[in-house]
């Protein structure tokens, strides 16, 4: 067989592929990082961390740089392919990270962290930075951070999660992120595709005690399990054990808050975290 011609040259990985064009566009453009700045008005570091694949930027960001250059839906679409991209996890996640991709409906309980989906920026660094530092760390909290696009939409899938009241005390060190975490939740339990419940501790022994454990409905009708812990996680997929950890899910819901009271003690948890003094 021949060998395969290449087309472009440019690199076939999502990331590295929207910052060459990046680059490419700004180059035949001839703007400076400076120009590009003053035009569009964001800082010039951001487009040059943009442009060496430090970071995404924003979809604002991207639609700006978009009509700058004239592309139509092409950045947007580079783009999208680069948040969604699934090489950017860790190898041990990846799969996972493709069926989550594909689900028409997702479950979750959470242990003592707030689901990935449902994450902020903030509570992201600090749980990540004991793994990562400097670029690979803003890496993996982007593409954390990134997959919250899955819930946005009308057409984004239902999401149900279960929070043990241990997600909702175990803080983190910054009360203004920590703050933002919890508005955050409290949002989202408002959007019509999300359902949140919280498991008190007065519920007592459950079956999924120690174990945050998400559930994906794929579109073939197979729904899938993932289980984790700090240092792997597992994607199961036969059908005996997804069912039995499914049993388990339902009974810890018939013992959580329904909806409206889960948001309203997420609310009394941000009532009690303490205001940071103004300077």
């Amino acid at each position: 067989m021949p060998p395969r011609r290449v087309v472009t040259g440019r690199s076939p990985e999502p990331r590295r592929r929207f910052a060459e064009e990046l680059r490419l566009l700004r180059a035949k453009k001839g703007d400076s990082l400076r120009r590009l700045a003053e035009v569009l008005g964001w800082d010039a570091s951001l487009f040059g961390k943009m442009e060496n694949g430090q970071t995404l930027g924003s979809p604002e960001v991207v639609e700006a740089l978009a009509q700058h250059y004239g592309t139509g839906d092409l950045l947007l679409t580079l783009w999208e392919l680069a948040v969604g991209d699934p090489a950017q996890f860790l190898e041990q996640y990846r799969r996972y990270m493709t069926l989550e991709q594909e689900a028409v409906s997702l479950w979750h309980y959470a242990v003592s962290a707030p689901p990935g989906l449902l994450q902020t920026a903030g509570y992201a660094r600090e749980a990540l930075a004991g793994g990562f530092k400097g670029q690979e760390l803003d890496q993996q909290v982007e593409a954390r951070i990134g997959r919250r696009k899955l819930l946005e939409g009308y057409d984004a899938p239902p999401f149900r999660a279960i929070l043990s009241e241990a997600v909702l005390r175990t803080r983190l060190c910054a009360s203004q992120e920590w703050r933002e975490q919890l508005e955050y939740l409290a949002e989202a339990a408002e959007c019509p595709n999300i359902t949140l419940h919280v498991l008190l501790f007065s519920a007592g022994p459950h079956g999924l005690m120690n174990t945050p454990t998400m559930f994906l409905r794929l579109p073939d009708g197979r729904t899938v399990a993932y289980t984790e812990n700090d240092d792997r996680g597992e994607l199961i997929e036969e059908n005996g054990r997804v069912e039995d950890l499914q049993r388990r899910y339902d009974a810890m819901r018939d013992l959580a808050l329904r909806p409206a009271e889960s948001r309203k003690f997420i609310i009394r948890m941000l009532e009690e975290v303490p205001c940071e003094p103004s300077t």
